[in-house]
């Protein structure tokens, strides 16, 4: 399976991805990563690793929706299976999202609808909550609303704080997204409302 990832940061979850495909058993070819910003960790993982590697930056364009449509053809350049988020930190639009809608995928650190938006672990800590987690979901033109691929659980514990929590589900969500990508590459997948069903 052909798969684009895209980045914002230091790339932990694409390194997880980038071991894993070592395997040709795992079944998954990374053929490009692409990022909004120059400079990032991400990137150097993609290129010590020999992947090809792209940038497109919002403030290169008149606007959002330019910008979107910018990436959708430049992803679409490599032809993917599936396209990634991995800690991806800008919100694709409508014509991005009408190209690979039904094969993009993102994780978050809760256990979804719980806490959506930019500080679910922090959220999370200040409700009390005893137990929280990640999900890996397919990615729609809402808030961390799409339909669920799968999700663990991680168990709050009275010393956390939002580091040693978040540090704690980013460990899960690397296992999970791995198998979960691995997954999608030896079988096919439908989604029908907000249920996706591997087959």
């Amino acid at each position: 399976m052909r798969v684009v990832v895209l980045v914002s940061g230091t790339g932990s979850l694409l390194q997880a991805l980038l071991n894993a495909s070592v395997d040709p058993d795992y079944g998954v070819q990374v053929v490009a990563v692409g990022a909004d910003r120059a400079g990032i960790e991400a990137l150097a993982r993609a290129e010590r690793s020999g992947v090809p590697t792209f940038i497109e930056r919002v403030g290169d364009y008149p606007n959002r929706q330019l910008w979107d449509a910018a990436l959708a053809a430049r992803v679409a350049q490599f032809q993917p299976d599936l396209v990634i988020s991995a800690g991806f930190l800008k919100l694709v639009g409508h014509d991005f999202l009408v190209a690979f809608g039904d094969r993009f995928i993102n994780t978050h650190p809760s256990l979804l609808p719980a806490f959506p938006g930019a500080h679910p672990v922090r959220d999370a800590l200040a409700y009390g909550n005893t137990v929280t987690g990640a999900t890996v979901f397919f990615v729609d033109a809402g808030t961390d609303t799409g339909p669920i691929i799968e999700q663990r659980a991680v168990s709050i514990q009275p010393q956390d704080t939002e580091a040693s929590l978040h540090e704690r589900i980013k460990q899960v969500e690397r296992e999970m997204l791995v198998e979960v990508v691995g997954r999608l590459a030896r079988q096919s997948w439908t989604i029908t409302g907000r249920n996706v069903t591997l087959r």
